[in-house]
């Protein structure tokens, strides 16, 4: 008996499936662009704005597997996917309208957690969604056109404040403490655009039921044979737990008392990272003591479980992504501080020319954001007439060059050049390592691997977290420019370690 295959989407469902992404990167690009001009504002100084950033990291390194596992194993009448949409739309248009109304540092902060963590509940789904709804051929075309919603609606969210003074007239200036007009305007369009986008894809779309998916599972396996790939992934025994979470937790003791000792040479945000390892442990050792007790079979021992248990593209793709997400959290942390101080010199928050240069790096983001709609057009054409591998090295090539020249370039004018080179490196990311990996997941862990392959975006984040301020402040002399010199190396790295990665048999077009 032969199985119906995964019918082909039209361009325009496509089109509407992704279309949410557009909200979405509405969020993450106000967020982005604005949270270090709203926390310096509100009195923190450069040198912690690495740490008070590690809400972001923090948060997604929680919600993300979690919600992958829900929606790979829950389904309701709305839909697998869809519900997850929804909530976080409503979440984070909220969040919104309240982070640029933040009248303490503290609050803030809080916000941006509140905020992460809703855009997440309804970002990490998408990744998903595509493998759900498209058959393997049409993937890739998935995976780009989700990049091409993130960069259009980066470019406009992103340069949103500038557009709010220079065409509507309204005030980038405010009195020393209070966030200006042009940046809770433009918090508050981006709040309408989450829903409105999100809920369009959510009305437009309808979700396989669980029998049709386990139909188009069948017709695959029949397709494939033996090169189709089955979740093969046991839970561990308890001493493999045990042994893990020794190890980590050991290694994160070690490094806490180092720093303990050693707390006036080095910085206080290493514990970030130590603390880290030793949760990580401790972690472990309870997924142990569960299998243990013979209650391993539970969402919270499957996902530490398959962190050690991901297929081998996945493991090699950890790697490229690792070193790829450090320089855009670097970017995002120390951009606003490392343009204004070196290319407008000023760090006086309530001046015009601070809160000019502020506005300038809006435009920049927009400007990396609008080169990735281009680049996610561009991209398909690189693939076939090379690979995914070398098409992705050469975009990250493209854009560790570019962080690195920010040293070099003196006129802000001329940081629009570098910033080409960043907007090829950041489609890349978007989209290339989702094309090599969607076939090689198992087709019922598609959201959790989603999830957990998001760790190696989040872990880097936390790692900038940790350790950017201490560069920043301990090694380059207050200067945040040297930040972004480093972000440029790790991209670098990234690059090199594309060519360890084995792509699947199967392409995508």
């Amino acid at each position: 008996m032969m199985h119906k295959s995964k019918p082909a989407l039209s361009f325009w469902q496509i089109w509407n499936m992704c279309f949410g992404f557009l909200g979405i990167q509405f969020g993450f690009a106000l967020q982005n662009a604005n949270v270090s001009r709203i926390f310096e504002t509100l009195g923190a100084d450069y040198g912690d704005l690495a740490v008070l950033w590690v809400a972001a990291p923090v948060t997604g390194l929680i919600v993300q597997p979690i919600i992958g596992y829900l929606s790979d194993n829950t389904w309701t009448r709305f839909g697998r996917r869809r519900p997850y949409f929804v909530i976080g739309a409503v979440l984070a248009s909220i969040a919104l309208f309240l982070m640029p109304n933040s009248p303490y540092l503290w609050m803030a902060v809080g916000m941006l957690w509140i905020m992460d963590a809703s855009i997440n509940i309804s970002m990490e789904p998408t990744r998903a969604f595509v493998g759900d709804m498209l058959p393997k051929n049409q993937r890739g075309l998935g995976y780009a056109m989700q990049s091409f919603f993130i960069g259009v609606g980066a470019v406009v969210a992103s340069a949103l404040p500038w557009m709010m003074t220079n065409w509507f007239g309204i005030s980038n200036t405010a009195p020393e403490g209070m966030i200006p007009d042009s940046v809770k305007f433009a918090f508050y369009a981006g709040g309408a655009v989450f829903f409105i986008a999100v809920m369009w894809t959510v009305l437009t779309t309808k979700e396989y039921s669980p029998e049709e998916l386990k139909e188009f599972e069948a017709a695959d396996r029949e397709i494939e044979g033996a090169s189709h790939v089955e979740d093969d992934s046991r839970i561990r025994p308890a001493a493999k737990f045990y042994q893990h979470g020794v190890i980590w937790g050991a290694i994160g003791i070690v490094l806490t008392a180092v720093i303990y000792l050693n707390i006036d040479a080095l910085d206080k945000k290493l514990y970030i990272l130590s603390v880290g390892l030793v949760v990580f442990g401790i972690l472990q050792l309870f997924s142990g003591a569960l299998v243990q007790s013979g209650k391993g079979n539970n969402g919270f021992s499957e996902v530490m479980n398959d962190l050690f248990t991901m297929p081998e593209a996945m493991k090699q793709l950890a790697f490229v992504q690792f070193f790829s997400w450090f320089p855009m959290f670097a970017m995002w942390t120390y951009m606003t501080s490392a343009v204004t101080s070196h290319h407008f010199g000023t760090n006086d928050t309530t001046s015009a020319l601070y809160n000019q240069g502020a506005d300038w790096v809006g435009v920049l983001f927009s400007v990396y954001n609008g080169t990735t709609i281009f680049a996610a057009m561009l991209i398909p054409v690189l693939v076939k007439l090379t690979n995914l591998k070398v098409t992705h090295m050469v975009n990250l090539i493209l854009g560790g060059l570019g962080y690195i020249a920010f040293l070099f370039i003196q006129d802000p004018d001329w940081l629009i050049l570098p910033m080409i080179g960043v907007g090829f490196a950041w489609a890349s990311i978007l989209a290339v390592p989702y094309a090599i990996l969607s076939n090689s997941l198992p087709f019922k862990k598609m959201g959790v691997y989603m999830g957990i392959f998001n760790y190696f975006i989040v872990l880097p984040q936390i790692l900038a977290a940790s350790i950017l301020g201490f560069l920043v402040t301990k090694v380059f002399d207050g200067e945040p420019i040297y930040a972004l010199i480093v972000g440029g190396a790790s991209m670098l790295l990234a690059a090199l370690l594309v060519l360890r990665v084995k792509e699947p048999e199967y392409r995508e077009a």
